[in-house]
């Protein structure tokens, strides 16, 4: 029988132990930090029914959906994981405390060309807060103070949440008689960083039909700079003309005076008048998060304010307020970028019990006290040579190797061994826990992320 050879699709991203540690070293810091916020955990099906993941229809959602039939079912791959909340919330409103505040670690799936850095199964990891006919400002004050958090306990340092507001990008463009073509105005400008003023103002003129005037009026707007006092400073010289603007900046500023409070350094934040987010459905507070030496990365985390979630589910109105990070893609830059710590451990254990002897119950019982200690371990009963299994202990990495012979269950005492300093030691069973706690500790002091 020929053998079909394995291989892995393109786009879909495959990794060995020790990465997949350095991933799932990532996703904990995730977990723990939205929880620390209050969020509760939340998991959707991967596979959805077409018409519930595409009741907004059309556009390039519905050419990248990953859609298939089962019998009479016409399903779908979930592309991202806000349709699937909004479902969620209106399917068990009546079930739901609000406000709603949930994070999700998930695989989505798009049906995009792969390229460098861009998967078609990725996860994402999201944060939503959803209110229940209205949402306080606050909320959307605490979603850079967690994006914050979250970057500065991986361990990045040089990073920057730029946020705007889509009311004072409307009332802008109210002003200027462009409402009707705002939505294309914004979705344009939101490609400044990636193709230069040059090239947009040109979009704008000969694609949208504006005048020249009007998208040098546009630049300007949007090119206004400086500290976040300086920005939000000339902003108020736009008030009074609309207002929707007038809404927009009084929300703005309630963000960025919230943020002190909340913890964020000025140094982190900034108010940018180019940021838009392309997708229509974001109504207030929009973030953007960028790593300051690595600007062709784009943005790391994004998201912001909607005023209606799940208005293709129900006539409730739920306002929200969320982000997202695209964890794979991110985590495939940092590994490019080598700014994993490479230091921190990614053995699948922290001691290997080697028994020296064929009555296996002395290293049995020994196994079961260091993990009832909480220490991870595994028992090595194969039929290998010594050096063999000492080779197995560090292609693993595994810190700690305990040898167990007639010698030492004599002497109720066990041989210790650390791995990275070959330095070997006989202890009690007690005593060597506490040894390899205070090992382990100082191992997994550093950040995921050298910043």
């Amino acid at each position: 029988m020929s053998k079909q050879t394995p291989r892995t699709l393109s786009g879909f991203m495959e990794l060995l132990p020790p990465a997949q540690q350095q991933m799932e070293r990532m996703m904990e810091v995730l977990r723990r930090t939205y929880s620390l916020y209050g969020f509760t955990p939340l998991d959707t099906p991967v596979i959805e029914s077409s018409e519930v993941l595409l009741a907004k229809g059309g556009g390039e959602t519905e050419k990248q959906i990953y859609r298939f039939t089962k019998g009479d079912a016409d399903l779908s791959l979930r592309f991202d994981l806000t349709v699937p909340l909004a479902k969620y919330v209106a399917l068990h409103y009546n079930d739901l405390t609000f406000p709603f505040r949930r994070y999700q670690i998930g695989k989505v799936y798009r049906g995009e060309r792969a390229q460098r850095g861009r998967f078609r199964e990725f996860y994402q990891a999201d944060i939503d807060v959803i209110g229940d006919g209205q949402l306080s400002i606050l909320n959307e004050a605490e979603i850079p103070a967690i994006i914050y958090k979250t970057f500065s306990t991986l361990g990045l340092r040089r990073f920057q949440i730029r946020v705007n507001n889509r009311k004072i990008l409307n009332g802008f463009y109210e002003m200027q008689g462009l409402s009707e073509r705002s939505g294309d105005i914004m979705r344009t400008v939101d490609k400044l960083d990636k193709i230069g003023a040059d090239k947009v103002g040109a979009i704008l003129v000969d694609d949208l039909g504006l005048s020249r005037e009007q998208s040098d009026e546009i630049l300007r707007f949007i090119s206004i700079s400086g500290s976040n006092d300086q920005v939000l400073s000339a902003l108020s010289g736009y008030a009074g003309r609309s207002p929707l603007f007038d809404e927009g900046l009084s929300e703005l500023n309630s963000v960025s005076s919230s943020l002190t409070a909340f913890g964020v350094p000025a140094e982190h934040f900034a108010v940018d008048l180019t940021i838009a987010r392309g997708l229509d459905y974001y109504t207030g507070t929009v973030y953007e998060t960028t790593l300051l030496d690595h600007p062709e990365i784009g943005s790391v985390c994004s998201g912001g304010r909607y005023d209606n979630l799940a208005e293709f589910y129900t006539d409730k109105k739920l306002p929200g307020v969320g982000i997202s990070i695209g964890l794979t893609r991110l985590f495939y830059v940092l590994g490019e970028q080598k700014m994993l710590n490479p230091d921190l451990p990614t053995a699948p254990a922290d001691v290997l019990i080697l028994p020296m002897t064929e009555d296996l119950s002395a290293a049995i019982a020994l196994a079961t006290s260091f993990r009832e200690a909480g220490i991870r371990t595994q028992l090595h009963c194969e039929q290998k040579k010594f050096k063999q299994k000492i080779s197995y202990a560090d292609k693993l990495g595994i810190p700690y190797v305990i040898f167990l012979g007639e010698d030492e269950i004599a002497g109720g005492i066990v041989a210790c061994k650390d791995m990275a300093t070959g330095e070997q030691s006989k202890l009690s069973p007690a005593d060597a826990i506490t040894l390899i706690r205070a090992g382990l500790a100082e191992k997994n002091s550093g950040a995921v992320i050298l910043g």
